[in-house]
């Protein structure tokens, strides 16, 4: 829809967000209207150059041309149906994902925190079918994102502060131990633990990655001690970090993993995949949803997949994120870059701050968000070119100058 065919300004548009939306964001000021691979256009056709990506979701660029073809031809044919009947798009989208990563089975839900929370509780009913009535217990990392739903809210350690504050006694079961701490993960585990739960890059901590001991550490010490080992992949996933999904990149293999955001292309649609054996405890009744699997958002998810893989965008998220992270950290007042494949994090020293750097990168017309005080993160479209990324670099650069006048 465009402004022009609705008789409308962008600030009616303004005003009927503020007098009706229940707003939780706080709004960049200026009207996304279209989009097309590396940029978000307004109502003017300015060009804000796009290196968020819709939050890690637009991997293959906006409005992808074959993931736009699939939508259009699935919407003429069925746009919704229950889970009883079976859908074509459905059915590839289910071969293809696990095929591809190596999982045995999949059930589709509509977002990353829907994701997370089957993932949890798959993980506690297998844990007290198996083992009986006490082994629900998880271990999750401090500072680490799993979502906003009551479950997945839980497992983020971020107690007190953050997305838990206000909302009263989070659900009972979890435990919080350090990132990258592999003893204290040990040390935090009980009889009653049937799971750790981490992300491979902790992206709401800071975009920090997680070291190769402690994910090979987790994968051996949950063999050990017949516990499961839940990944969250619904930021890292599907070639951001420079492989398909981040556990690659340490060579293992998780027994449930989660994913969203890029696994559809711009569609909403999230999963987990699950081992044979864990996959058993869902069982008709147990679980399910009115929306997961929606044949739209799985034509469109099946498009963009195919897009993905035949491109190698794991291959360039891997050179460009190299290359980008390289060039940033020539920029005046940069502490540290911390960057796996195209999930970039920028942390200054304390004279600049994150949100000052990522307005100032707004008024440039480069989209950009901040984490905590002193750090940027970037999660541009895996279609990114070494120019794209020289443009980003000296915009930030800009930002940084004018800020520390």
């Amino acid at each position: 829809m465009k402004l022009k065919d609705t008789g409308l300004t962008f600030q009616d548009i303004k005003d009927k967000v503020d007098k009706y939306m229940i707003e939780t964001y706080e709004r960049f000021d200026f009207l996304a209207e279209t989009a097309k691979d590396m940029y978000i256009y307004d109502e003017n056709g300015n060009g804000y150059l796009d290196f968020y990506a819709g939050i890690a979701v637009n991997s293959a660029g906006n409005c992808n041309e074959k993931v736009v073809e699939a939508v259009k031809d699935q919407v003429g044919d069925i746009m919704h149906t229950f889970n009883y009947p079976y859908t074509i798009p459905q059915a590839l989208l289910a071969e293809k994902v696990c095929t591809t990563i190596g999982m045995d089975k999949i059930f589709f839900q509509n977002s990353g925190t829907e994701a997370n929370e089957a993932m949890i509780k798959m993980a506690r009913k297998y844990g007290i079918e198996k083992y009986g009535p006490n082994r629900y217990h998880i271990v999750t990392a401090k500072q680490g994102f799993h979502g906003r739903t009551f479950g997945a809210m839980s497992a983020t350690g971020q107690p007190g502060n953050g997305c838990q504050v206000g909302f009263g006694p989070m659900t009972y079961g979890f435990s919080y131990a350090p990132y990258n701490d592999l003893q204290a993960f040990k040390d935090a585990c009980t009889e009653n633990t049937i799971a750790i739960m981490v992300e491979p890059v902790q992206g709401e901590g800071g975009v920090h990655p997680a070291t190769m001991e402690f994910m090979k550490g987790l994968r051996e010490f949950c063999d050990e001690n017949d516990m499961l080992l839940l990944i969250d992949e619904v930021q890292t996933g599907w070639c951001r970090t420079g492989n398909i999904m981040s556990y690659m990149n340490y060579g293992i293999k998780p027994d449930i993993v989660s994913m969203a955001k890029a696994l559809g292309g711009g569609m909403p649609i999230g999963a987990i995949c699950a081992t044979e054996e864990v996959a058993k405890a869902f069982t008709p009744g147990s679980h399910g949803t009115t929306f997961g699997g929606h044949p739209v958002s799985c034509a469109a998810a099946l498009a963009e997949v195919n897009e993905l893989l035949d491109r190698d965008l794991a291959g360039n998220a891997k050179k460009m994120g190299d290359y980008f992270a390289a060039k940033l950290e020539k920029i005046p007042h940069v502490k540290e870059v911390r960057h796996q494949g195209l999930l970039v994090g920028v942390e200054f020293d304390d004279t600049i701050g994150g949100v000052d750097v990522k307005h100032g990168c707004l008024d440039r017309k480069l989209l950009i968000t901040a984490i905590g005080a002193h750090i940027i993160r970037m999660i541009p479209p895996l279609i990114v070119n070494e120019e794209q990324c020289d443009k980003a670099v000296e915009i930030i650069t800009d930002a940084v100058a004018e800020l520390s006048k």
